[in-house]
């Protein structure tokens, strides 16, 4: 298959877990703790078995190209934090608004303000890496442009649902079509425009540092409401499927 018909199906089926991410049906499935848990599962296994060693191996194209610069090795690693830093941020400033809101009896989401905006801005933004990241894997092969939207498709769906969650009527009403279109906007960049190997590897360390926090944020299940059989499977079954893979 065409690589660029490879990862335009690819984008377009990431890009259908939002704009069908307001459905009835498909959000009363998705609410069951128990899948949600699996879903976790599957993108902390992901993170685990394929992005940290990915980003160990990424980070020698940028230690090779700054070889006398100091903390050469450690500059990935960076920026994967400051990415991690970031996502933390924005979920911490919708936190502590609709904290805010409760204190003063007011409603916490539903409403497109300021904060909800940065939030929504920055996956948008996360998104759109992610799409154009799908050009790259669709030039590895079949199988590893598989294996990428397996799990990100299962990724998006629970920050779908953790998104719908914080901002209700706001971000199905808007937020989750902006979500939608940036991922093929992302795909369209990746078409376009060639990085560097030390480009994108900064790339990835920023989406590793993304996709950490959101799994550990968006996907772990709480105290309350985890199941823990579900995730565990989840994250095992991915995991046998990203070693043989």
């Amino acid at each position: 298959m065409n690589i660029d018909l490879a990862a335009l199906i690819a984008a377009l089926i990431l890009s259908a877990v939002f704009a069908l991410g307001g459905q009835r049906l498909l959000e009363q499935f998705w609410h069951h703790r128990k899948w949600i848990s699996a879903a976790a599962g599957v993108s902390v296994s992901y993170v685990f078995v394929d992005v940290l060693p990915e980003l160990a191996a990424q980070n020698e194209a940028i230690a090779s190209s700054i070889s006398n610069a100091l903390y050469a090795d450690q500059r990935i690693y960076f920026l994967a934090l400051l990415s991690f830093v970031f996502f933390y941020g924005l979920e911490h400033l919708v936190l502590s608004q609709r904290g805010n809101a409760r204190a003063e009896g007011k409603p916490s989401h539903d409403e497109a303000d300021g904060v909800y905006w940065l939030h929504l801005g920055g996956f948008a933004a996360y998104c759109a890496l992610i799409g154009y990241l799908l050009v790259e894997r669709a030039e590895r092969g079949d199988v590893a442009l598989a294996v990428y939207v397996a799990a990100m498709a299962v990724h998006f769906i629970v920050v779908n649902h953790s998104l719908s969650e914080e901002h209700g009527a706001a971000y199905l009403r808007h937020g989750r079509w902006l979500l939608c279109a940036s991922v093929l906007v992302g795909l369209g960049l990746g078409m376009l425009v060639t990085l560097s190997e030390v480009a994108f590897a900064r790339m990835f360390a920023v989406l590793a540092g993304g996709v950490v926090i959101t799994s550990l944020r968006a996907e772990l299940p709480d105290d309350r409401e985890g199941r823990f059989w579900p995730f565990c499977i989840g994250a095992v079954l991915f995991a046998v499927v990203l070693i043989l893979a």
